[in-house]
């Protein structure tokens, strides 16, 4: 059985190294980066089961990524978040309280109460593998389901792709930063597909959604389909790269 996953979302090294200090004794997988698009790259890659996240990032801010989890629940996957602020006013806690906060500490937050809030969100968290299995399983699947179990033929189909997808990525970037719903919902419904043939069925849930969010969302760059676009782009980066260093 694999540990559970735990992404923390903290700019401030010294506060990295409590919370890691303060976990290091469970048996836990604690993942680190200090910005959203950091957080989007590792949720991008394969589910945790528990966000630990500030609220002052530098760029977006810890609002602006349980924005984007609401926005794509696939790529939250079942992760409770806990938000580890020292900015928790009355409006904060307002605006925090419809984007599916499981529960707010105050920094400084003690050893003890940090590691029992981590316990406790993770007691019932399901873990059923390693981060490798599901890729592995999906990937798998891909080459029996889409290429009859041929491998090679496999191979040089994703290698093509690899070709192809930075210039996806910079039609998308073109749409989006356009307002171009219409040629961003083509990227999106070409890159659902196209990855889901890959063995990336998370990564085309995501593109999925994007797809969907163009149909109604209002054209410009601050529609939820522009903010879609940018955590698929990060994932799907994320996820090129990773392929360019596999066997």
């Amino acid at each position: 059985m694999a540990q559970p996953r735990v992404l923390l979302v903290e700019d401030d090294a010294l506060l990295r190294r409590f919370v890691r200090m303060a976990l290091e004794e469970l048996p836990i997988e604690l993942l680190e980066c200090e910005s959203v698009a950091g957080a989007l790259e590792i949720l991008g890659a394969a589910p945790v089961q528990l966000i630990l996240t500030d609220l002052m990032l530098p760029g977006a801010s810890g609002v602006d990524l349980l924005q984007e989890l609401q926005q794509s629940p696939c790529l939250r996957g079942q992760a409770k978040v806990v938000v580890l602020s020292a900015g928790l006013t009355q409006d904060t806690r307002q605006q925090l309280a419809p984007l599916g906060v499981w529960r707010l500490l105050e920094k400084p937050v003690s050893v003890g109460l940090l590691e029992q809030c981590v316990q406790e969100a993770l007691q019932d968290a399901p873990v059923t593998a390693t981060p490798t299995t599901p890729v592995d399983l999906a990937l798998a699947s891909a080459i029996d389901q889409y290429f009859a179990g041929d491998a090679e033929l496999f191979q040089l189909y994703r290698d093509s792709c690899l070709l192809q997808l930075p210039h996806d990525i910079a039609t998308g970037d073109q749409a989006s930063e356009g307002g171009d719903l219409p040629a961003l919902r083509r990227v999106a419904h070409s890159l659902k597909t196209v990855l889901l043939t890959l063995g990336a069925p998370q990564l085309s849930a995501q593109a999925r959604d994007l797809e969907q969010l163009c149909h109604s969302a209002a054209p410009g760059p601050v529609s939820p389909a522009h903010s879609g676009w940018l955590t698929l782009r990060a994932a799907l980066a994320h996820w090129i790269d990773l392929q360019k260093i596999s066997p």
